[in-house]
């Protein structure tokens, strides 16, 4: 096997990303602190076209320098937005009949591996302050919470790990 060059990916440029349609998915960041972890969520975004980004609350929001570090350009591909208020935001994306679901560890959560998305819906992921997690009264109005398997024994995983995790499994059960 040879690795492939970059040249050979056949990658969309940032005009095809725009025009692309997009997996029916919207990303919510909530308090984040970490800069490298919200360029790695916009990265992610970026690899699996989702719909857009909500950056609220501390949320840093591009153009920053630590950000692009780790988004490589994705804040340039992937829709986003700063609302300052994510309770105010989760109530206006149910409004908008857009299923929310917060990523937590919650009494009668799901897990990630038994959750079965709806391939006509489309969803928002709540991730949460990397100490705190997801806000408790983000939860509370939740259409429910996602909660990702560990079995070892750390109890948390890094925002932008989760984000990759959970993305990446619903992308590929909505394809």
């Amino acid at each position: 096997m040879r690795k492939l060059a970059n040249s050979e990916l056949d990658r969309k440029n940032v005009q095809e990303f725009i025009d692309s349609e997009k997996t029916p998915l919207i990303i919510v960041l909530d308090d984040v602190r970490s800069l490298h972890n919200i360029g790695s969520v916009f990265r992610t975004s970026d690899a699996f076209l989702i719909e857009k980004i909500y950056l609220c609350g501390i949320t840093a929001t591009p153009p920053n320098k630590e950000i692009n570090k780790t988004a490589l350009g994705a804040t340039s591909t992937v829709q986003w937005e700063y609302a300052p208020d994510v309770v105010a935001l989760v109530e206006q994306l149910r409004q908008d009949k857009i299923n929310v679901q917060s990523i937590e560890q919650v009494q009668n959560s799901v897990s990630l591996e038994d959750f079965v998305p709806n391939k006509e819906q489309r969803y928002a992921l709540v991730f949460g302050n990397e100490v705190k997690g997801v806000n408790q009264k983000v939860v509370d109005i939740s259409d429910g919470v996602i909660e990702i398997p560990q079995l070892g024994t750390k109890h948390s995983l890094n925002i932008a790990v989760s984000a990759g995790i959970v993305i990446w499994d619903l992308f590929s059960k909505m394809r």
